[in-house]
């Protein structure tokens, strides 16, 4: 694989920061599992989430999806939609098709009627990850969830979240609500492809979807795939195949953030108001449950607002760049047709 331009960004070759250490719960990474993840750029947790908190995401998979559906629906028909609607919309992705569209994300998921996504996020087992990887002043930086359709679910071409220096660790939880298996979808995952930056194109052109070196990561509902957002990664088109959920929760160390953007200590501080919510409605759900011990620094520590609608959705201005097959590049088409994107 080609390494793609710097894009202005020095890759560091120290492993990142921090240190594996013991881990301080049951919830917590062991050293070998950071080291694996470190070399390989992913990591499996299997049945992570179940019983009752996974039962109740799933539902509210379904209502995130209906309610999405039905705005858009509006839309088209040209009703006149709610101030709260209107907001919604903004949150809904939708992918062209030959035929229409189809939808397929949702962003934003603590402001959307649901508490249980931030009963997920309170969760030792969410922050005993994030802890483990980006050091206690972890920043729950995106929350969102991504879904293919039963009959649609298009391909996801080869890409890498977003690109940085690699002084410290960018990951995101995944977890999977529906089983996702080989040849109905599985992500596919290079290992250690995380190192350098990479040409999406050449590698959709050279080799399709069959790297030498490529794994098909397969996962139940409750399953929990940690990936690096530099690790190079991609699912094929699913149509006729059944509907896979996927929520996403980013995190990354606020003094990466500070050290390498795109967002400043003011950013930070909304951010961070998310993780006393999310502690306080996980610990009322589960009182008699293991509960996480949140270590951050006093210049991180946030004040509460005591503003739900404020606290819950604190959008992103700015992105970090990621590497991908641009629609502008001349190898664009060739390499779409070659991984059978319509």
């Amino acid at each position: 694989m080609d390494k793609h331009g710097d894009n202005g960004i020095k890759l560091v070759d120290h492993p990142p920061l921090p240190v594996p250490a013991q881990p301080a719960s049951s919830f917590h990474l062991s050293e070998e599992q950071v080291r694996f993840f470190d070399e390989n750029g992913y990591l499996v947790l299997k049945n992570l989430i179940g019983g009752d908190l996974l039962r109740r995401l799933q539902a509210a998979g379904d209502k995130w999806i209906s309610q999405g559906e039905t705005i858009r629906q509006k839309q088209l028909a040209g009703l006149e939609l709610s101030a709260q609607e209107e907001d919604l919309t903004r949150d809904l992705n939708f992918a062209k098709r030959s035929d229409g569209e189809v939808f397929f994300r949702v962003n934003y998921l603590h402001n959307k009627g649901e508490d249980v996504s931030l009963e997920l996020l309170g969760s030792p087992q969410v922050l005993g990850v994030a802890e483990s990887l980006c050091g206690p002043n972890f920043v729950p930086t995106y929350e969102s969830m991504v879904f293919k359709k039963a009959g649609d679910g298009e391909s996801i071409p080869w890409h890498q979240d977003a690109v940085h220096s690699r002084k410290h660790r960018v990951f995101n939880f995944d977890l999977y609500l529906d089983e996702s298996k080989k040849g109905a979808g599985a992500l596919r995952v290079v290992p250690k492809s995380q190192l350098q930056i990479q040409d999406a194109c050449n590698v959709a052109l050279e080799h399709g979807w069959d790297l030498p070196e490529v794994i098909q990561v397969e996962l139940e509902p409750g399953d929990v795939l940690l990936h690096d957002v530099m690790v190079l990664h991609g699912s094929e088109r699913t149509l006729g195949k059944a509907m896979r959920r996927t929520i996403y929760y980013e995190f990354r160390a606020a003094e990466m953030i500070l050290d390498e953007g795109p967002w400043d200590h003011d950013w930070i501080d909304r951010r961070m108001r998310l993780i006393p919510l999310a502690l306080k409605q996980y610990r009322e759900s589960r009182p008699e449950a293991e509960q996480f011990h949140w270590q951050v620094a006093d210049e991180f520590r946030p004040e509460p607002l005591g503003d739900d609608a404020t606290e819950l959705k604190v959008a992103h201005i700015w992105h970090m760049s990621g590497s991908y097959c641009s629609a502008t590049s001349e190898r664009y088409d060739e390499a779409m047709a070659k991984l059978e994107v319509v």
